[in-house]
């Protein structure tokens, strides 16, 4: 009886590691779907983001699909910056711990962060579309 009571926690424990896991394995499945019609697409427990041609579409992950979508242009951006907590990083001084996001500067007023869990992965996507907004508004 006292052994069983004292695998309890550990079955408690793997029963809530597989439903986790299986919860994860749903949304990934569900980005695969959503990110086919991108040229471009990433997937982060917090957001999604998808590039098609000049216009980005992110929103969250859940089992169902992606919610709480938006798009807009990056003709429409003024400036891309990488955040990391709540200041703007440059890309020779990138913390290496800090909650990351893209910052989106629309005009004065307006602006929205995608977050990221991934400070690095962050980096390169911020480099990216900053490369993709000069050739969208060069032309």
């Amino acid at each position: 009886m006292e052994r069983g009571l004292l695998w309890l926690p550990l079955l408690l424990a793997f029963i809530w590691l597989a439903w986790s896991g299986w919860n994860e394995y749903q949304k990934l499945e569900a980005y695969k779907v959503w990110a086919e019609r991108f040229d471009k697409a990433k997937y982060d427990i917090y957001a999604v983001l998808g590039q098609k041609d000049a216009k980005l579409t992110w929103g969250k992950p859940t089992r169902k699909g992606m919610v709480d979508l938006e798009s807009f242009f990056l003709d429409d951006v003024t400036a891309i910056d990488l955040m990391v907590g709540d200041r703007v990083v440059e890309f020779d001084r990138i913390p290496t711990k800090g909650k990351a996001a893209l910052k989106f500067s629309r005009n004065a007023a307006d602006s929205l962060q995608i977050p990221f869990t991934d400070i690095g992965l962050a980096a390169k996507w911020c480099q990216y579309l900053r490369q993709e907004r000069e050739k969208v508004t060069s032309t």
